[in-house]
């Protein structure tokens, strides 16, 4: 069993109340929800959230949510509340969703979790796309990522990597999607570490893993998923769901 949740926060310094943004004519918590549950490997959503607001609109549209801490470090901490809320065991395999991303191809989610299957003894995931937008390679907001021959990450970051010293050198530059499939217990030993030196640095919490000697499996798809970070961002967006 594949357990979805998606860590939903209602405080934002640059969208407050971004999740119940309403993206023609659905809250954006109600699109990620419906994405989410277009996936056949997913068999149960839960929203994981600190707001009555998102509680109540989430029980509107039927679905499932829970209410979690206003004090967690990050939506990793969120989801593992979540789970030993539930009391999921162990060897569960969960699901991180981001919620700021409406619009993701729910084939994703199946190519994230596909490396379990492969090698068993792996504890987590997460997604990249091979940036074609140029502008998203300089871009702080758009996280890069670096990974191995065996595809593990080296490091994630704000900043452009790797570096072309030589301009002329051929690069290939990956963009973290931020979607990450874990199992249970590798998750209880996540939010059990101390907030590491660059997590604090770049404020990303997948360096927390690295830091602490741990391996992330970085899955390369071929579907972009935009995130709204701005409410101009809404009608970009929009615009994708157009026929």
């Amino acid at each position: 069993m594949t357990i979805a949740v998606i860590p939903s926060r209602y405080g934002s310094s640059r969208f407050e109340g971004k999740p119940l943004a309403l993206i023609a004519g659905k809250s954006m918590i109600q699109r990620v929800y419906e994405q989410t549950q277009k996936s056949s490997a997913i068999t149960r959503t839960i929203v994981a959230t600190d707001d009555n607001r998102i509680l109540n609109e989430v029980k509107t549209f039927g679905g499932e949510a829970v209410m979690t801490s206003d004090t967690c470090r990050s939506g990793t901490d969120r989801v593992a509340e979540t789970a030993n809320l539930l009391n999921f065991s162990d060897d569960e395999i969960i699901v991180n969703i981001q919620g700021d991303q409406p619009i993701f191809n729910p084939l994703t989610i199946d190519e994230l979790i596909c490396p379990f299957g492969q090698a068993p003894e792996l504890t987590m995931s997460t997604l990249a796309f091979k940036i074609q937008d140029k502008r998203e390679i300089t871009d702080p907001k758009d996280i890069k990522v670096t990974f191995d021959k065996n595809g593990f990450a080296m490091y994630f970051s704000r900043a452009q990597i790797p570096y072309p010293r030589d301009k002329e050198t051929k690069v290939d530059f990956y963009k973290h999607l931020g979607f990450y499939a874990y199992k249970k217990s590798f998750l209880d030993k996540i939010v059990s570490l101390p907030t590491g030196t660059c997590e604090n640095i770049e404020k990303l919490e997948q360096l927390r893993v690295l830091e602490f000697g741990y391996q992330i499996k970085v899955v390369i798809t071929t579907y972009d998923s935009p995130e709204i970070d701005l409410p101009e961002d809404i009608e970009r967006i929009e615009g994708w769901l157009k026929p």
